[in-house]
Order: structure tokens, then sequence, then C-alpha cells
């Protein structure tokens, strides 16, 4: 019987400030924020379902749909791991890459959805790599915050600047309790 193998995407969703200009090149902080609370992991994976099949048609819904999982998606962080088959990654990452904004709120149906770019950070053939390198831009970017506050005067994220995180934003960003036992809540059930 043969294994089907599969690939982790990392990727980060950026909210530019400004959705009418031409893509601004993205500060760090700026482009950080919270994904509404409608978006979760079930609308994310109907989103890259429906722009694969805009892009690639039957085909690409036919390779990448039926193995197409998202793993994790922190609101919080705007961070998500998605499983897809390993020979057709790229098809996600192109659908991934030419979504512009997410999806609207069948109440709210004349508003535009709300602008968003999509980065791929990190492709791996193991969930714990794709974990490590999560925890790794998720203590870069409150590094980030604080070193920002300390040299603004605490205007960015006055939330990070020479405060104790509490453990639950330790849990939703990743990060290991202080006695280094706990690991990041993502379910990983992949065969490879």
């Amino acid at each position: 019987m043969v294994r089907i193998k599969y690939r982790y995407l990392l990727v980060k969703i950026l909210y530019p400030d400004d959705a009418h200009t031409s893509i601004p090149p993205l500060k760090p902080l700026a482009s950080h924020s919270p994904s509404p609370d409608i978006f979760d992991s079930v609308a994310l994976a109907r989103l890259i379902r429906r722009q694969v099949t805009e892009l690639f048609g039957d085909y690409g819904i036919g390779v990448v749909g039926g193995n197409l999982v998202v793993k994790y998606l922190s609101q919080a962080t705007s961070t998500a791991i998605i499983r897809c088959p390993r020979d057709h990654y790229r098809l996600v990452w192109a659908a991934l890459s030419t979504v512009t904004e997410l999806p609207k709120p069948k109440d709210d149906a004349g508003s535009p959805g709300k602008f968003c770019v999509f980065q791929v950070v990190r492709v791996s053939g193991t969930m714990k790599k794709v974990e490590e390198e999560a925890i790794r831009h998720a203590k870069k970017l409150i590094l980030q915050a604080r070193d920002g506050d300390a040299n603004s005067g605490g205007t960015a994220s006055d939330k990070f600047a020479g405060q104790h995180i509490s453990g639950e934003a330790q849990n939703d960003l990743g990060f290991r309790n202080e006695s280094g036992d706990s690991e990041p809540e993502m379910n990983d059930d992949s065969d490879g």
C-alpha cells in the first residue's frame, strides 16, 4: 500500500493599512493584526478550494481538494498551518498568493471583504518544523513590538511593553511555559 505524502505550509495573513493603493512595503507591525472572528479554519479551507477551482479548474480541485486540511488557524496571530498533497503544494501556494480579500459574512453581502495578503512563510514535510517556525515568528513579532514601543514611546502595541505575557497569550502564540514542557496546541494526525 502506498502512503500519501504531505507538505505543510505555514501561512501569515497580513492586513495592509490602505487597500486602495498598490500594496505598500509591509511594515512588521502595521500589517500584523488579528483576523476577524468569523474567519475560521472551515472558511479558510473553503476559500482555498474556491481559489484553486478558479485558477486550475476541475484538475486542480481534483488533485488538491480531498486532501486539503487546515491543521491550525490562530485568529490572534493571523497564522495558519495547511496540509496538502506533496506533489501539488504549489497549486495551493499559487491559490493563496492570488487571494486579495477575506470572504464576506453571509448577512453582509453588499460590502467588500477585508483586504489581505497571504504570505507563505515556510513549506515543510513535517508538522514539527512548521510549528517551530511559527513559534520563532511569534517571538520575533513580540520582540519587534517591545523594541518599537521602547523607541517610539509606546504607540504601536502598549500591551506588550515591559509586561509579562500571560499563560493564555503564550498558549495562543505557541510559546512553551516557564517549565518548558507545554507544546503548542496543534493536531498532528498526519501520516508523514
